[in-house]
Protein backbone atom coordinates (compact mmCIF):
# COMPACT_ATOMS: atom_id res chain seq x y z
CA UNK A 1 0.00 0.00 0.00
CA UNK A 2 1.12 3.46 -0.91
CA UNK A 3 2.45 5.91 1.50
CA UNK A 4 0.07 9.19 2.24
CA UNK A 5 0.29 12.65 3.90
CA UNK A 6 -2.65 13.63 5.92
CA UNK A 7 -2.96 17.31 6.90
CA UNK A 8 -5.68 17.43 9.47
CA UNK A 9 -4.97 14.32 10.57
CA UNK A 10 -6.33 14.79 14.43
CA UNK A 11 -9.51 17.21 13.06
CA UNK A 12 -13.15 15.46 13.01
CA UNK A 13 -12.41 14.17 9.38
CA UNK A 14 -9.27 13.75 9.90
CA UNK A 15 -8.49 11.29 12.00
CA UNK A 16 -11.13 9.34 10.42
CA UNK A 17 -8.77 9.20 7.43
CA UNK A 18 -6.05 8.40 9.40
CA UNK A 19 -7.72 5.46 11.38
CA UNK A 20 -9.02 4.27 7.93
CA UNK A 21 -6.01 4.15 6.38
CA UNK A 22 -3.93 2.39 8.47
CA UNK A 23 -6.47 -0.32 8.48
CA UNK A 24 -6.14 -0.27 4.16
CA UNK A 25 -3.11 -1.13 5.31
CA UNK A 26 -1.03 2.20 3.98
CA UNK A 27 1.47 4.09 5.68
CA UNK A 28 0.08 7.28 6.68
CA UNK A 29 2.43 10.14 7.31
CA UNK A 30 0.96 13.05 9.57
CA UNK A 31 2.07 16.84 9.26
CA UNK A 32 1.02 18.46 12.04
CA UNK A 33 2.47 21.87 13.56
CA UNK A 34 2.46 20.32 17.58
CA UNK A 35 2.50 17.24 19.07
CA UNK A 36 -0.30 15.01 18.61
CA UNK A 37 -2.25 12.34 20.00
CA UNK A 38 -1.85 10.06 16.93
CA UNK A 39 -1.76 6.07 16.52
CA UNK A 40 1.85 4.84 16.68
CA UNK A 41 2.19 3.67 13.31
CA UNK A 42 1.78 7.28 12.21
CA UNK A 43 4.95 8.65 11.07
CA UNK A 44 4.46 12.42 12.84
CA UNK A 45 6.06 14.97 10.72
CA UNK A 46 6.56 18.68 12.61
CA UNK A 47 5.86 21.36 9.92
CA UNK A 48 3.55 24.24 9.14
CA UNK A 49 1.38 24.39 5.93
CA UNK A 50 1.99 28.50 5.86
CA UNK A 51 5.47 27.80 5.87
CA UNK A 52 7.26 26.83 2.25
CA UNK A 53 10.21 25.45 3.82
CA UNK A 54 8.93 23.04 6.15
CA UNK A 55 6.77 20.84 3.43
CA UNK A 56 9.41 19.38 1.07
CA UNK A 57 10.37 16.94 4.32
CA UNK A 58 6.29 16.20 4.43
CA UNK A 59 5.47 15.46 1.01
CA UNK A 60 8.88 13.42 0.44
CA UNK A 61 8.22 9.56 -1.14
CA UNK A 62 4.62 9.92 -0.58
CA UNK A 63 1.94 8.73 -3.62
CA UNK A 64 -1.07 10.76 -2.30
CA UNK A 65 -2.15 13.87 -0.11
CA UNK A 66 -5.40 14.30 2.20
CA UNK A 67 -5.53 17.98 2.07
CA UNK A 68 -7.31 20.24 4.78
CA UNK A 69 -6.59 24.30 3.94
CA UNK A 70 -7.70 25.84 7.17
CA UNK A 71 -7.12 29.38 5.91
CA UNK A 72 -9.54 31.77 4.37
CA UNK A 73 -7.38 32.73 1.73
CA UNK A 74 -5.39 30.38 -0.81
CA UNK A 75 -2.95 32.26 -1.05
CA UNK A 76 0.21 29.55 0.42
CA UNK A 77 -1.45 27.02 -1.09
CA UNK A 78 0.37 26.86 -4.80
CA UNK A 79 4.20 25.90 -2.81
CA UNK A 80 2.59 22.90 -1.13
CA UNK A 81 1.15 21.64 -4.70
CA UNK A 82 4.27 22.56 -6.37
CA UNK A 83 6.09 20.40 -3.59
CA UNK A 84 3.78 17.48 -4.02
CA UNK A 85 3.93 17.49 -7.62
CA UNK A 86 7.45 16.35 -6.90
CA UNK A 87 6.82 13.36 -5.41
CA UNK A 88 2.59 12.87 -5.16
CA UNK A 89 0.52 11.05 -7.60
CA UNK A 90 -2.85 12.33 -6.00
CA UNK A 91 -4.35 14.97 -3.87
CA UNK A 92 -7.99 14.68 -2.52
CA UNK A 93 -9.09 18.35 -1.24
CA UNK A 94 -11.51 19.01 1.11
CA UNK A 95 -13.54 21.58 0.30
CA UNK A 96 -17.49 22.53 1.39
CA UNK A 97 -20.66 22.56 -0.42
CA UNK A 98 -20.63 26.41 -0.11
CA UNK A 99 -17.58 26.41 -2.48
CA UNK A 100 -16.22 29.56 -0.80
CA UNK A 101 -14.12 31.93 -2.77
CA UNK A 102 -10.93 30.69 -1.11
CA UNK A 103 -12.02 26.92 -1.82
CA UNK A 104 -13.03 27.70 -5.39
CA UNK A 105 -9.35 29.14 -5.55
CA UNK A 106 -8.04 26.14 -4.11
CA UNK A 107 -9.95 24.04 -6.20
CA UNK A 108 -8.64 25.72 -9.25
CA UNK A 109 -5.10 25.54 -8.21
CA UNK A 110 -5.58 21.92 -7.93
CA UNK A 111 -6.39 21.53 -11.46
CA UNK A 112 -3.90 22.89 -12.77
CA UNK A 113 -1.31 21.33 -10.67
CA UNK A 114 -0.63 18.56 -12.39
CA UNK A 115 -1.49 16.27 -9.50
CA UNK A 116 -4.85 13.70 -10.15
CA UNK A 117 -7.03 15.82 -8.00
CA UNK A 118 -10.11 14.88 -6.19
CA UNK A 119 -12.68 17.40 -4.68
CA UNK A 120 -14.99 16.44 -1.93
CA UNK A 121 -17.37 18.84 -1.30
CA UNK A 122 -19.25 17.75 1.97
CA UNK A 123 -22.75 19.56 2.47
CA UNK A 124 -23.69 19.72 6.26
CA UNK A 125 -22.18 17.63 8.55
CA UNK A 126 -23.46 15.63 11.32
CA UNK A 127 -20.74 17.07 13.97
CA UNK A 128 -22.57 20.24 14.00
CA UNK A 129 -25.16 19.05 16.23
CA UNK A 130 -22.31 19.09 19.11
CA UNK A 131 -22.78 23.07 18.77
CA UNK A 132 -25.99 22.09 20.94
CA UNK A 133 -24.27 20.30 23.42
CA UNK A 134 -24.21 22.65 26.42
CA UNK A 135 -27.93 23.37 26.20
CA UNK A 136 -29.27 19.92 25.61
CA UNK A 137 -27.07 18.91 28.76
CA UNK A 138 -28.24 22.09 31.07
CA UNK A 139 -31.48 21.34 30.13
CA UNK A 140 -32.78 18.81 27.34
CA UNK A 141 -33.70 22.00 25.08
CA UNK A 142 -32.11 23.47 22.08
CA UNK A 143 -33.05 27.51 21.65
CA UNK A 144 -31.62 28.14 17.92
CA UNK A 145 -33.62 29.67 15.17
CA UNK A 146 -34.63 28.07 12.14
CA UNK A 147 -36.04 24.72 13.32
CA UNK A 148 -37.82 24.03 10.35
CA UNK A 149 -33.96 24.33 8.39
CA UNK A 150 -33.96 20.80 6.20
CA UNK A 151 -30.39 19.51 5.53
CA UNK A 152 -28.96 15.90 4.75
CA UNK A 153 -25.98 15.84 7.57
CA UNK A 154 -23.33 13.79 6.80
CA UNK A 155 -21.30 11.47 9.02
CA UNK A 156 -17.70 12.37 9.34
CA UNK A 157 -17.26 8.99 8.65
CA UNK A 158 -18.60 8.86 5.65
CA UNK A 159 -16.60 11.90 4.22
CA UNK A 160 -13.49 9.76 5.10
CA UNK A 161 -13.97 6.42 3.84
CA UNK A 162 -15.26 8.42 -0.02
CA UNK A 163 -11.20 10.28 0.71
CA UNK A 164 -9.98 7.04 1.64
CA UNK A 165 -11.04 5.34 -1.64
CA UNK A 166 -10.02 8.57 -3.57
CA UNK A 167 -6.39 8.40 -2.03
CA UNK A 168 -5.71 4.95 -2.76
CA UNK A 169 -8.06 3.80 -6.28
CA UNK A 170 -7.33 4.89 -9.67
CA UNK A 171 -10.65 6.52 -11.15
CA UNK A 172 -10.82 9.49 -9.06
CA UNK A 173 -9.15 12.10 -10.67
CA UNK A 174 -10.66 14.82 -11.61
CA UNK A 175 -13.73 13.96 -9.49
CA UNK A 176 -15.81 16.52 -7.43
CA UNK A 177 -18.07 14.88 -4.93
CA UNK A 178 -21.04 16.14 -3.21
CA UNK A 179 -21.36 14.41 -0.13
CA UNK A 180 -24.77 13.95 2.31
CA UNK A 181 -26.50 11.67 4.71
CA UNK A 182 -28.76 9.39 3.57
CA UNK A 183 -32.21 11.46 4.26
CA UNK A 184 -32.76 15.70 4.68
CA UNK A 185 -34.12 16.51 8.54
CA UNK A 186 -35.12 19.58 9.86
CA UNK A 187 -32.89 21.35 12.44
CA UNK A 188 -35.78 20.37 14.87
CA UNK A 189 -35.85 16.69 13.60
CA UNK A 190 -32.01 16.15 14.88
CA UNK A 191 -32.79 17.19 18.28
CA UNK A 192 -35.60 14.93 18.39
CA UNK A 193 -33.12 12.01 17.43
CA UNK A 194 -30.33 13.22 19.73
CA UNK A 195 -33.18 12.52 22.66
CA UNK A 196 -33.91 9.16 21.02
CA UNK A 197 -30.03 8.51 21.59
CA UNK A 198 -29.71 9.98 24.67
CA UNK A 199 -32.62 8.29 26.43
CA UNK A 200 -33.96 11.79 27.28
CA UNK A 201 -36.58 13.90 25.11
CA UNK A 202 -34.97 16.92 23.49
CA UNK A 203 -36.99 19.91 22.71
CA UNK A 204 -36.78 22.53 20.15
CA UNK A 205 -37.26 26.46 21.43
CA UNK A 206 -37.34 28.22 18.15
CA UNK A 207 -35.34 31.23 18.71
CA UNK A 208 -34.43 34.83 16.83
CA UNK A 209 -31.76 34.97 14.62
CA UNK A 210 -30.38 37.90 16.43
CA UNK A 211 -30.27 36.41 19.71
CA UNK A 212 -28.28 33.67 18.26
CA UNK A 213 -25.99 35.63 16.31
CA UNK A 214 -25.05 37.39 19.43
CA UNK A 215 -24.74 34.16 21.07
CA UNK A 216 -22.28 32.71 18.36
CA UNK A 217 -19.68 35.83 18.55
CA UNK A 218 -20.10 35.71 22.49
CA UNK A 219 -18.46 31.72 21.92
CA UNK A 220 -16.05 33.57 19.71
CA UNK A 221 -16.95 32.93 16.11
CA UNK A 222 -15.76 35.16 13.17
CA UNK A 223 -18.45 37.68 12.12
CA UNK A 224 -18.72 36.43 8.55
CA UNK A 225 -18.88 32.80 9.55
CA UNK A 226 -21.60 33.63 11.70
CA UNK A 227 -23.83 35.60 9.10
CA UNK A 228 -23.43 32.32 6.62
CA UNK A 229 -24.44 29.94 8.93
CA UNK A 230 -27.92 32.03 9.43
CA UNK A 231 -27.58 33.05 5.83
CA UNK A 232 -28.05 29.33 4.97
CA UNK A 233 -30.20 28.09 7.41
CA UNK A 234 -32.64 30.38 6.41
CA UNK A 235 -32.28 29.31 3.10
CA UNK A 236 -33.31 25.65 3.98
CA UNK A 237 -36.17 26.60 5.62
CA UNK A 238 -38.52 25.05 3.44
CA UNK A 239 -36.57 24.14 0.85
CA UNK A 240 -35.01 20.90 1.92
CA UNK A 241 -31.00 20.68 1.01
CA UNK A 242 -30.52 18.02 -2.23
CA UNK A 243 -29.80 14.53 -1.09
CA UNK A 244 -26.90 12.69 -2.63
CA UNK A 245 -26.27 8.72 -3.27
CA UNK A 246 -22.43 9.71 -3.50
CA UNK A 247 -21.13 7.59 -0.49
CA UNK A 248 -22.58 4.50 -1.31
CA UNK A 249 -21.43 4.85 -5.40
CA UNK A 250 -17.87 5.81 -4.14
CA UNK A 251 -17.69 3.06 -1.22
CA UNK A 252 -20.15 0.51 -1.90
CA UNK A 253 -21.89 1.15 1.49
CA UNK A 254 -25.09 3.45 2.18
CA UNK A 255 -24.19 6.66 4.00
CA UNK A 256 -24.91 6.37 8.11
CA UNK A 257 -28.18 8.04 9.31
CA UNK A 258 -28.14 10.78 11.59
CA UNK A 259 -29.25 8.24 14.26
CA UNK A 260 -26.31 6.39 13.90
CA UNK A 261 -23.63 9.50 14.31
CA UNK A 262 -26.15 10.60 17.40
CA UNK A 263 -25.84 7.24 18.95
CA UNK A 264 -21.85 7.16 18.40
CA UNK A 265 -21.91 10.97 20.21
CA UNK A 266 -24.43 10.55 22.93
CA UNK A 267 -22.13 11.00 25.52
CA UNK A 268 -21.19 14.71 24.18
CA UNK A 269 -25.17 15.49 24.84
CA UNK A 270 -25.24 13.76 28.55
CA UNK A 271 -24.32 14.16 32.01
CA UNK A 272 -25.38 10.77 33.05
CA UNK A 273 -25.06 7.45 32.35
CA UNK A 274 -26.94 4.25 33.34
CA UNK A 275 -25.40 1.18 35.74
CA UNK A 276 -25.35 -2.04 37.01
CA UNK A 277 -24.10 -1.12 40.46
CA UNK A 278 -23.68 -2.80 44.10
CA UNK A 279 -23.34 -0.77 47.38
CA UNK A 280 -23.06 -3.51 49.36
CA UNK A 281 -21.65 -7.43 49.57
CA UNK A 282 -24.89 -10.16 48.73
CA UNK A 283 -27.05 -11.77 46.89
CA UNK A 284 -28.60 -11.21 43.42
CA UNK A 285 -30.91 -8.70 44.58
CA UNK A 286 -27.51 -5.76 45.54
CA UNK A 287 -27.58 -5.50 41.66
CA UNK A 288 -29.18 -1.85 41.06
CA UNK A 289 -29.62 -0.13 37.71
CA UNK A 290 -29.22 3.72 38.19
CA UNK A 291 -27.96 6.60 36.76
CA UNK A 292 -24.95 8.11 37.60
CA UNK A 293 -22.42 10.26 36.40
CA UNK A 294 -20.82 9.97 33.05
CA UNK A 295 -17.21 9.55 33.76
CA UNK A 296 -14.41 11.62 32.51
CA UNK A 297 -11.06 9.86 30.97
CA UNK A 298 -7.93 10.82 33.25
CA UNK A 299 -4.54 10.59 31.96
CA UNK A 300 -3.93 7.68 30.08
CA UNK A 301 -7.32 6.55 30.04
CA UNK A 302 -9.86 6.38 27.44
CA UNK A 303 -13.78 7.15 27.62
CA UNK A 304 -15.39 4.05 25.55
CA UNK A 305 -19.25 3.38 24.12
CA UNK A 306 -20.08 0.41 25.96
CA UNK A 307 -21.35 -2.50 22.94
CA UNK A 308 -21.46 -5.10 25.50
CA UNK A 309 -19.89 -6.79 28.66
CA UNK A 310 -19.91 -10.39 29.41
CA UNK A 311 -21.04 -13.07 32.47
CA UNK A 312 -17.90 -14.32 34.20
CA UNK A 313 -18.89 -16.99 37.43
CA UNK A 314 -16.36 -14.99 39.04
CA UNK A 315 -17.93 -11.90 39.01
CA UNK A 316 -20.62 -13.73 41.40
CA UNK A 317 -17.89 -14.44 44.13
CA UNK A 318 -16.98 -10.22 43.67
CA UNK A 319 -21.14 -9.59 44.29
CA UNK A 320 -20.70 -11.71 47.06
CA UNK A 321 -17.32 -10.26 48.47
CA UNK A 322 -15.36 -13.78 48.31
CA UNK A 323 -12.69 -12.01 46.00
CA UNK A 324 -12.03 -9.27 48.40
CA UNK A 325 -8.37 -11.07 48.63
CA UNK A 326 -7.73 -11.42 45.13
CA UNK A 327 -9.89 -8.41 43.77
CA UNK A 328 -10.40 -5.81 45.93
CA UNK A 329 -12.93 -3.06 44.97
CA UNK A 330 -14.46 0.20 46.62
CA UNK A 331 -17.88 -0.03 47.17
CA UNK A 332 -20.53 0.86 45.28
CA UNK A 333 -18.75 -0.66 42.19
CA UNK A 334 -20.05 -1.04 39.19
CA UNK A 335 -19.55 -4.84 37.98
CA UNK A 336 -18.44 -6.13 33.99
CA UNK A 337 -14.99 -6.98 33.95
CA UNK A 338 -14.82 -8.07 29.76
CA UNK A 339 -15.84 -4.74 27.98
CA UNK A 340 -15.98 -4.28 23.92
CA UNK A 341 -17.20 -0.77 22.56
CA UNK A 342 -15.96 1.99 20.75
CA UNK A 343 -13.67 4.91 21.93
CA UNK A 344 -15.57 8.33 22.09
CA UNK A 345 -13.00 10.29 23.86
CA UNK A 346 -8.95 10.07 25.00
CA UNK A 347 -7.58 11.38 28.04
CA UNK A 348 -4.47 13.27 28.79
CA UNK A 349 -1.40 11.25 27.51
CA UNK A 350 -3.47 8.24 26.10
CA UNK A 351 -1.74 7.40 22.60
CA UNK A 352 -2.20 4.98 20.68
CA UNK A 353 -5.87 4.98 19.90
CA UNK A 354 -7.91 7.73 17.60
CA UNK A 355 -11.34 8.39 18.47
CA UNK A 356 -13.87 5.66 16.47
CA UNK A 357 -11.60 2.81 17.37
CA UNK A 358 -13.58 -0.98 17.20
CA UNK A 359 -11.87 -1.89 21.13
CA UNK A 360 -11.89 -4.90 23.14
CA UNK A 361 -10.18 -5.67 26.87
CA UNK A 362 -10.68 -6.58 30.44
CA UNK A 363 -10.99 -4.33 33.05
CA UNK A 364 -8.96 -5.09 35.97
CA UNK A 365 -9.75 -3.37 39.37
CA UNK A 366 -13.28 -5.46 39.26
CA UNK A 367 -15.63 -2.85 37.88
CA UNK A 368 -16.83 -1.26 35.47
CA UNK A 369 -17.93 -2.09 32.16
CA UNK A 370 -21.58 -3.06 33.22
CA UNK A 371 -22.85 0.69 31.99
CA UNK A 372 -23.27 2.34 28.99
CA UNK A 373 -19.49 3.82 29.28
CA UNK A 374 -16.45 3.11 30.88
CA UNK A 375 -13.26 4.79 31.59
CA UNK A 376 -10.05 2.30 30.36
CA UNK A 377 -6.67 2.56 30.49
CA UNK A 378 -5.45 2.68 27.11
CA UNK A 379 -2.45 -0.04 27.47
CA UNK A 380 -5.07 -2.41 28.44
CA UNK A 381 -7.24 -2.62 25.21
CA UNK A 382 -6.45 -4.28 21.68
CA UNK A 383 -8.48 -3.68 18.84
CA UNK A 384 -11.52 -5.33 18.42
CA UNK A 385 -11.65 -8.52 15.68
CA UNK A 386 -12.92 -7.30 12.79
CA UNK A 387 -14.92 -10.45 11.79
CA UNK A 388 -17.81 -11.08 14.36
CA UNK A 389 -20.12 -8.51 15.69
CA UNK A 390 -18.25 -6.11 18.54
CA UNK A 391 -20.94 -6.90 20.96
CA UNK A 392 -19.86 -10.48 20.83
CA UNK A 393 -16.02 -9.90 20.93
CA UNK A 394 -17.09 -9.14 25.30
CA UNK A 395 -17.06 -12.60 25.72
CA UNK A 396 -13.50 -12.94 24.40
CA UNK A 397 -10.90 -10.75 27.20
CA UNK A 398 -11.36 -13.07 30.79
CA UNK A 399 -12.55 -16.44 29.25
CA UNK A 400 -10.01 -16.69 26.11
CA UNK A 401 -7.13 -15.08 28.57
CA UNK A 402 -7.90 -17.70 31.29
CA UNK A 403 -7.95 -20.22 28.69
CA UNK A 404 -4.63 -19.01 26.98
CA UNK A 405 -2.69 -19.60 29.79
CA UNK A 406 -3.97 -22.60 31.08
CA UNK A 407 -3.25 -24.62 27.92
CA UNK A 408 0.29 -23.03 26.81
CA UNK A 409 1.59 -21.44 29.96
CA UNK A 410 0.68 -23.94 32.93
CA UNK A 411 -0.08 -26.77 30.96
CA UNK A 412 2.43 -26.45 28.52
CA UNK A 413 0.28 -28.38 25.96
CA UNK A 414 1.84 -29.79 22.76
CA UNK A 415 1.25 -31.94 19.92
CA UNK A 416 0.18 -35.43 20.66
CA UNK A 417 -0.76 -35.12 24.10
CA UNK A 418 -3.72 -36.33 25.59
CA UNK A 419 -5.66 -33.20 27.50
CA UNK A 420 -8.96 -33.62 29.57
CA UNK A 421 -11.07 -30.37 29.76
CA UNK A 422 -13.25 -30.72 32.48
CA UNK A 423 -15.80 -28.03 32.49
CA UNK A 424 -15.75 -27.80 28.46
CA UNK A 425 -18.89 -26.25 28.20
CA UNK A 426 -18.52 -23.21 29.95
CA UNK A 427 -17.17 -20.36 28.85
CA UNK A 428 -13.02 -20.72 29.52
CA UNK A 429 -13.40 -24.88 27.96
CA UNK A 430 -14.75 -23.56 24.66
CA UNK A 431 -11.85 -21.58 24.05
CA UNK A 432 -9.54 -24.15 26.09
CA UNK A 433 -10.72 -27.24 24.08
CA UNK A 434 -9.97 -25.20 20.51
CA UNK A 435 -6.54 -24.24 21.81
CA UNK A 436 -5.57 -27.42 22.76
CA UNK A 437 -6.62 -28.64 19.47
CA UNK A 438 -4.61 -25.77 17.81
CA UNK A 439 -1.83 -27.34 19.52
CA UNK A 440 -2.23 -30.17 18.40
CA UNK A 441 -3.02 -32.43 21.56
CA UNK A 442 -6.03 -34.74 21.66
CA UNK A 443 -8.80 -33.68 23.71
CA UNK A 444 -10.91 -35.00 25.87
CA UNK A 445 -13.70 -33.02 27.30
CA UNK A 446 -16.18 -33.55 29.32
CA UNK A 447 -19.78 -31.84 28.98
CA UNK A 448 -23.55 -32.54 29.77
CA UNK A 449 -26.03 -32.91 26.99
CA UNK A 450 -26.74 -29.48 26.91
CA UNK A 451 -23.68 -28.35 25.94
CA UNK A 452 -21.83 -31.51 23.99
CA UNK A 453 -22.82 -30.44 20.19
CA UNK A 454 -21.05 -27.43 20.92
CA UNK A 455 -18.45 -28.93 22.46
CA UNK A 456 -18.20 -31.06 19.68
CA UNK A 457 -18.38 -28.55 17.70
CA UNK A 458 -15.52 -26.20 18.82
CA UNK A 459 -12.92 -29.83 17.65
CA UNK A 460 -13.19 -32.06 20.81
CA UNK A 461 -11.75 -35.57 19.53
CA UNK A 462 -14.31 -36.98 22.56
CA UNK A 463 -16.92 -35.84 24.81
CA UNK A 464 -17.54 -37.77 27.79
CA UNK A 465 -20.82 -36.86 29.57
CA UNK A 466 -20.11 -36.44 32.79
CA UNK A 467 -24.02 -37.06 34.30
CA UNK A 468 -23.48 -40.62 33.15
CA UNK A 469 -20.38 -42.65 32.73
CA UNK A 470 -16.82 -42.30 33.98
CA UNK A 471 -14.13 -39.90 33.01
CA UNK A 472 -11.16 -41.74 31.79
CA UNK A 473 -7.74 -42.25 32.86
CA UNK A 474 -3.94 -42.54 30.91
CA UNK A 475 -4.26 -38.46 30.30
CA UNK A 476 -1.13 -36.65 30.19
CA UNK A 477 -3.07 -32.82 31.11
CA UNK A 478 -6.15 -32.27 33.08
CA UNK A 479 -7.77 -28.91 32.87
CA UNK A 480 -10.42 -28.07 35.74
CA UNK A 481 -12.59 -25.50 34.95
CA UNK A 482 -15.25 -26.46 37.61
CA UNK A 483 -15.64 -26.27 41.13
CA UNK A 484 -14.90 -29.46 42.67
CA UNK A 485 -15.36 -31.45 46.28
CA UNK A 486 -12.25 -32.71 47.72
CA UNK A 487 -12.94 -36.19 46.63
CA UNK A 488 -13.70 -35.39 43.00
CA UNK A 489 -10.18 -33.26 43.12
CA UNK A 490 -8.17 -35.86 43.94
CA UNK A 491 -9.86 -38.44 41.56
CA UNK A 492 -9.38 -35.76 38.33
CA UNK A 493 -5.27 -35.88 39.41
CA UNK A 494 -5.78 -39.77 39.55
CA UNK A 495 -6.29 -40.10 35.87
CA UNK A 496 -3.03 -38.39 35.04
CA UNK A 497 0.19 -40.37 33.77
CA UNK A 498 2.94 -40.62 35.47
CA UNK A 499 4.42 -37.12 35.22
CA UNK A 500 1.15 -35.61 34.09
CA UNK A 501 0.27 -31.97 34.60
CA UNK A 502 -2.71 -31.08 36.53
CA UNK A 503 -4.13 -27.47 36.31
CA UNK A 504 -6.96 -25.85 37.40
CA UNK A 505 -8.99 -22.11 37.56
CA UNK A 506 -11.24 -23.01 40.22
CA UNK A 507 -10.77 -25.69 43.40
CA UNK A 508 -6.63 -26.85 43.58
CA UNK A 509 -5.99 -29.66 42.68
CA UNK A 510 -3.51 -32.16 44.80
CA UNK A 511 0.02 -31.57 43.58
CA UNK A 512 -1.26 -29.62 40.52
CA UNK A 513 -1.37 -26.00 38.97
CA UNK A 514 -3.92 -23.77 40.97
CA UNK A 515 -3.85 -19.84 39.10
CA UNK A 516 -5.90 -16.63 38.77
CA UNK A 517 -5.58 -15.44 34.53
CA UNK A 518 -3.94 -12.28 34.40
CA UNK A 519 -4.62 -9.57 31.99
CA UNK A 520 -2.02 -9.28 29.04
CA UNK A 521 -3.13 -7.40 26.50
CA UNK A 522 -0.39 -8.70 24.40
CA UNK A 523 -1.98 -12.46 24.54
CA UNK A 524 -5.26 -10.90 23.70
CA UNK A 525 -4.03 -9.42 20.63
CA UNK A 526 -2.87 -13.01 19.46
CA UNK A 527 -6.24 -14.46 20.59
CA UNK A 528 -8.09 -11.57 18.13
CA UNK A 529 -6.01 -12.41 15.24
CA UNK A 530 -6.75 -16.16 15.75
CA UNK A 531 -10.43 -14.98 15.64
CA UNK A 532 -10.11 -12.74 12.24
CA UNK A 533 -8.20 -15.41 10.66
CA UNK A 534 -10.57 -17.95 11.33
CA UNK A 535 -9.12 -20.35 13.72
CA UNK A 536 -10.58 -19.56 16.92
CA UNK A 537 -15.19 -19.42 17.30
CA UNK A 538 -15.81 -17.26 19.58
CA UNK A 539 -19.12 -18.66 20.73
CA UNK A 540 -22.06 -16.28 22.31
CA UNK A 541 -24.71 -18.55 23.62
CA UNK A 542 -26.86 -16.09 24.95
CA UNK A 543 -27.06 -12.37 24.76
CA UNK A 544 -29.43 -9.93 27.28
CA UNK A 545 -30.01 -6.07 28.01
CA UNK A 546 -28.24 -5.27 31.13
CA UNK A 547 -31.02 -4.82 33.08
CA UNK A 548 -30.98 -9.09 33.10
CA UNK A 549 -27.58 -9.16 34.75
CA UNK A 550 -29.41 -9.92 38.11
CA UNK A 551 -31.05 -13.08 36.69
CA UNK A 552 -28.18 -14.18 35.39
CA UNK A 553 -26.47 -14.25 38.45
CA UNK A 554 -29.15 -16.05 39.81
CA UNK A 555 -29.30 -18.61 36.87
CA UNK A 556 -25.59 -19.00 37.35
CA UNK A 557 -25.75 -19.88 41.66
CA UNK A 558 -28.56 -22.60 40.25
CA UNK A 559 -26.15 -24.08 37.40
CA UNK A 560 -28.17 -22.95 34.95
CA UNK A 561 -25.30 -21.47 32.82
CA UNK A 562 -23.88 -22.70 29.60
CA UNK A 563 -21.07 -20.96 27.86
CA UNK A 564 -20.64 -17.28 27.08
CA UNK A 565 -23.82 -14.91 28.19
CA UNK A 566 -23.36 -10.95 26.51
CA UNK A 567 -25.21 -8.23 28.19
CA UNK A 568 -26.34 -4.81 26.24
CA UNK A 569 -26.33 -1.51 28.02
Amino acid sequence: MPRILVTGATGKVGRHVTSQLLEAGAEVRALSRRPAALPPTVERIRGDLSDPGSLDPAVEDVEAVFLVWPFASAEGLEPLLKAAARHARRVVYLSSAAVRDHEREAERLIARSGLEGTVLRPHAFAANALRWAEQIRAGHVVREPFGQAAMAPVHERDIAAVAVRALTEDGHAGAVYELTGPHWLTQAGQARIIGEAIGRPVRWEEASPQDARRRMLDRGWPSEAVDDVLRAQAELTGAPERVTTTVEQVTGSAARTFLSWAAEHAHAFRTTMRAARIHSYGGPEVIRHEEVPLPSPGPGEVLIRVAATSFNPSEVGLRLGLLQDVLPVTLPCTLGVDVSGTIVSLGPGATGWTVGDAVVGRLDGGSGAAAEYATVPADVLVRAPRTIPLADAAALPVAGLTAWQAVFEHAEVSEGRRVLVNGAGGGVGGFAVQLAKRAGATVIATAGPRSAAAVRARGADRIVDYTAEPLPGGVDVVLNLVPLAPDAAAGLVSLLRPGGTAVSVTTPLPGGVHFVARNDPSQLARLVALVDDGDLTVDVAESHPLTELASIHRRSENGRIRGKITLIP
